[in-house]
């Protein structure tokens, strides 16, 4: 059973949630040139001091209360997401809609990378907003039916439901192209791998071309705990979140969680960039027909058991 944790559980919670940010970085930085488990210890710490220390860049005639604000709520949404999510017998936020409240959260995402594009007044930035909202607009319905498989194959919108549901068989092995479409939209909506092109080279940064210093280090940094909680909830949705033996419950959840992350994160060195064109078109022509045909199979499995 589910219990909500105390009021002081939740800076415990942050401090994992950048722990795992941090353990993401020097995954990434890892694979990316073959470096030891010294070398990649360094990059995340020294990539965050240089960007400390460095000036921020200004535009003409910027909004500097938006763009900061749309940098800084990329970590604020990634914390809202993760306040749903069982750990294990706890959890900081046990709502009835857990479920929907994570859709609502992505939403709020489109906002924030909005406004960070718009609020530097700059052609390049504000051209790399719209290709995200473009590619936000082709993965939307895939994140919606994905999520709504797990929730309708425990007839709940409530995570801890969702996760006790899975007792001796987890959802991933009924469900699996909904945990793959879900892993795919949490790459979409974090800009990593494939679906980058919002922050692309060939705009010169994209949404982070006018982006320094801290306000550079946010933005960098919420892509990472966007990721996390991507992972995070991947665990109750489809991997039976505390279920394992020997373990305690919530270190069998930060182990999943890790697995998943892990898995996310070495996408960016596998997969080539995906256009946003090239993205609508598979989303809408294969991966609704898909995850559609994904809840017929759920639904027909729930009217059996009954």
């Amino acid at each position: 059973m589910v219990e909500q944790a105390p009021a002081w559980a939740a800076p415990l919670a942050l401090g994992l949630l950048l722990a795992l940010c941090v353990a993401a970085a020097t995954f990434d930085a890892a694979l990316a040139a073959g470096r030891g488990l010294a070398g990649a210890l360094r990059v995340p710490w020294q990539e965050a001091a240089r960007l400390v220390v460095q000036q921020r860049r200004t535009t003409v005639a910027n909004d500097p209360l938006l763009w900061r604000t749309g940098g800084v709520s990329l970590l604020v949404v990634a914390a809202l997401m993760v306040a749903v999510v069982p750990w294990g017998d706890w959890t900081l936020l046990d709502s009835a809609v857990g479920v929907v409240w994570f859709n609502a959260m992505d939403v709020l995402l489109w906002a924030a990378v909005w406004i960070t594009g718009w609020g530097a007044n700059s052609a390049w930035p504000l051209v790399g907003a719209h290709r995200f909202l473009a590619q936000a607009l082709s993965y939307e319905l895939l994140l919606m039916f994905a999520l709504i498989s797990p929730a309708l194959g425990a007839g709940s919108l409530r995570l801890a439901d969702v996760q006790a549901e899975q007792a001796g068989l987890w959802f991933v092995v009924t469900m699996p192209v909904a945990f793959v479409v879900f892993c795919v939209c949490v790459l979409a909506f974090s800009l990593w791998g494939p679906f980058a092109a919002p922050i692309g080279a060939d705009l010169g940064g994209g949404v982070l071309a006018e982006s320094s210093g801290v306000d550079r280090l946010l933005v960098l940094l919420g892509r990472y705990a966007l990721l996390v909680a991507g992972a995070a909830f991947a665990v109750p949705l489809f991997l039976g979140g505390g279920e394992g033996p020997l373990l305690p419950a919530v270190l069998w959840s930060v182990v999943k969680t890790v697995l998943v992350l892990g898995l996310l994160v070495a996408c960016r060195r596998r997969f080539a960039l995906l256009r946003p064109e090239r993205f609508a078109e598979l989303a809408w022509v294969v991966g609704i027909p898909l995850v559609l045909l994904q809840i017929l199979v759920v639904s027909l499995l729930v009217l059996g058991r009954s």
